[in-house]
């Protein structure tokens, strides 16, 4: 998964608030209640050490919106009495509310409540083109459009020679439209870097679009059955097919990830020393995470960039800093993995079972094998 929308929280330098709350249970009489939660969340970030312009830019963003979020929950992040980002959860958090006021943001809890959202493409396909929309954790924005030819389009009912002439003009201008949607959906893909492409429409249209796509596109590309380009909307159907479509994606990834860092062998690190050795000299291609893991909450040392980190707040040489935070080491490796712009997969429990894999909850593969760290 690609956590770029993670960008902004690493641009400044903290301290951070960090909020998850679940927001499943709001309705439209949860004014009260809502301002409560929030009072209660300002209290915490308080005893912890917040200062008020940042308490009260939490306060103001909980809020702030004069109904449910109609969501399982969100998450507040705010720095310096700005709140930096604020993404709604597609699970509700474990607790009803978790509050963390720290060195780093604690994005940790995305992994598993919003940012295992793969990042969607969907294309509503006619006949003329398509539309096409980008889904992210952060929610959905039109991406673009793609145009084909206008005419001939209608098929007749005779069966003279010139009939069939003009119907077989028909079935090009539907052929060449079909290539031009692929050709916008893989433009498209070019500058976002989906993980899942949805094809949506009538099952001739889709098929054709789907037969020209770029291999490496048609592997990650799923159809649906429900909705279409003039209904101007998604339907329920739809959702709950894009939904069933990015579960399997994440189970079928977390599988490959697992087995590929298993036969890895020397191209791998495991366990919070190896690992922030390898974020200290961005060696890092792909984190592995598990939530569960006992080494997720780990204490490491960070400086003010994400490759300043280290095991002990004594290696001072590493860390670049002369008053180094303490940081857990899930968030730190995390902020590393972000700014470098490594992959990160969360592992869930069902994928690896009982095996302690990677070891402490946290691994790596490395974007090269230490064999040929030690030639350079």
């Amino acid at each position: 998964m690609q956590l770029s929308f993670l960008t902004p929280l690493y641009e400044r330098p903290g301290p951070w608030a960090s909020v998850h709350l679940d927001t499943s249970w709001e309705n439209e009489a949860t004014t009260a209640r809502r301002e409560l939660q929030a009072r209660d969340v300002c209290d915490s970030l308080a005893r912890q050490g917040a200062d008020d312009a940042t308490g009260r830019a939490v306060y103001d963003a909980l809020m702030s919106r004069p109904g449910p979020t109609r969501g399982a929950g969100r998450a507040v992040f705010a720095t310096a009495g700005q709140v930096v980002l604020d993404p709604p959860l597609a699970a509700r958090p474990p607790a009803p509310v978790d509050v963390q006021w720290s060195a780093l943001p604690h994005v940790s809890p995305l992994l598993d409540l919003a940012a295992q959202e793969p990042m969607c493409l969907v294309a509503y396909i006619d006949r003329l083109g398509a539309d096409l929309e980008i889904r992210t954790p952060l929610g959905s924005r039109d991406a673009g459009e793609a145009h084909g030819k206008d005419w001939p389009m209608h098929r007749t009912g005779r069966d003279d020679w010139s009939e069939r002439h003009f119907q077989q003009s028909v079935e090009n201008t539907w052929e060449e439209n079909a290539g031009e949607v692929a050709a916008a959906i893989a433009a498209c893909d070019a500058g976002v870097r989906a993980d899942l492409i949805v094809l949506v429409g009538d099952p001739r249209e889709r098929r054709a679009v789907h037969d020209k796509l770029p291999p490496q596109l048609g592997a990650r590309t799923v159809e649906s059955e429900h909705g279409g380009r003039a209904e101007g909307t998604t339907t329920r159907l739809l959702d709950q097919d894009i939904e069933q479509a990015r579960h399997e994606h994440l189970r079928h990834k977390a599988e490959e990830e697992l087995n590929r860092f298993r036969s890895a062998h020397d191209a791998t690190a495991e366990g919070v020393p190896a690992l922030v050795e390898a974020a200290r000299e961005h060696r890092i291609a792909e984190l592995l995470v598990r939530p569960d893991g006992p080494d997720t909450h780990r204490e490491v040392w960070v400086g003010g960039e994400a490759d300043q980190l280290a095991v002990r707040r004594s290696e001072t040489q590493y860390l670049g800093d002369t008053r180094p935070a303490s940081a857990r080491a899930d968030d730190a490796l995390l902020r590393s993995a972000t700014v470098t712009g490594a992959e990160v997969q969360s592992l869930p429990p069902a994928v690896v079972g009982g095996d302690d894999v990677p070891a402490g909850g946290l691994g790596a593969l490395l974007r090269w094998p230490y064999e040929e760290m030690e030639r350079r």
